[in-house]
């Protein structure tokens, strides 16, 4: 066991992280598989925890790899998930992997994307989203979710602009909300904001989650999408990954996509 220094900010970043989860003592208590008043003298200092305590409470409170191993810290141990490059040779059959998927998925786009947005694969299908798209939108890295939502990228044919694009920024926020302080993700967000319309949602609004409707050459597609992560992954970099997959919502979209195959 690695033991490092630093263990006396375990318990302000369990207690920050037990708030943040709206999660009461007693009930993360249960969860972990230990007492209220051993909870409680972790997050008051008192007692020092041991290092498979660390990793249940994260596992309770449902903390990515990336969270788990910054609490490990926090309480004095090594991170114990590794964070591989993509391109290291043991993720290989993870690329190859993906770009089956990808590839599956076609007539339909499909992206693989790291968090927040930043293009990591796409199959040729995704040309109908970055079609008329600034030069500068499309330069690597690749941010999806600016080229989805700005002005002079794919936002310019979304024909229902204001509830897709609170849509996106409502998701990031979700996600703000469940993780730990990120100044870069909240200026992300602000920018995103920045790009959607602020009309107040007329009478027959049906909410913010709606399918995507894009005008294309071929007349207007109704997209739904798909969110698949790699829930049993014990390395950083894959556990991040998210596949996002987009498919017609009706008989007219499908045609079209399959014409543009």
């Amino acid at each position: 066991m690695t033991v490092l220094t630093g263990s006396g900010h375990f318990g302000p970043e369990l207690r920050r992280w037990r708030t943040r989860r709206r999660v009461s003592q007693l009930d993360l208590a249960i969860r972990a598989d230990t007492t209220q008043r051993h909870l409680s003298f972790l997050e008051r200092g008192r007692s020092r925890p041991g290092r498979a305590m660390v990793v249940r409470l994260a596992e309770a409170l449902g903390l990515s790899l990336r969270e788990r191993n910054e609490l490990l810290l926090a309480g004095g141990y090594a991170p114990v998930y590794a964070e591989s490059s993509l391109d290291a040779p043991q993720l290989g059959p993870v690329r190859e992997a993906l770009d089956r998927v990808l590839d599956g998925h076609l007539p339909y786009p499909a992206v693989v994307v790291r968090p927040y947005g930043e293009l990591v694969a796409a199959n040729s299908a995704f040309d109908v989203l970055t079609e008329g798209a600034a030069p500068a939108l499309l330069e690597p890295p690749v941010n999806v979710l600016r080229l989805a939502l700005h002005p002079d990228g794919t936002a310019r044919r979304v024909v229902n602009l204001v509830e897709w694009g609170r849509h996106i920024t409502g998701s990031l926020r979700d996600r703000a909300g469940r993780g730990g302080p990120d100044p870069a993700l909240d200026e992300f967000i602000a920018e995103l904001d920045g790009y959607v319309p602020d009309v107040e949602p007329g009478a027959d609004h049906l909410g913010f989650a709606v399918p995507l409707r894009l005008r294309v050459g071929e007349g207007e597609l109704r997209l739904i999408t798909t969110l698949t992560s790699f829930a049993t992954a014990v390395d950083v970099t894959l556990s991040e990954l998210r596949l996002e997959a987009f498919l017609p919502a009706d008989a007219e979209s499908a045609a079209i996509l399959a014409q543009r195959s």
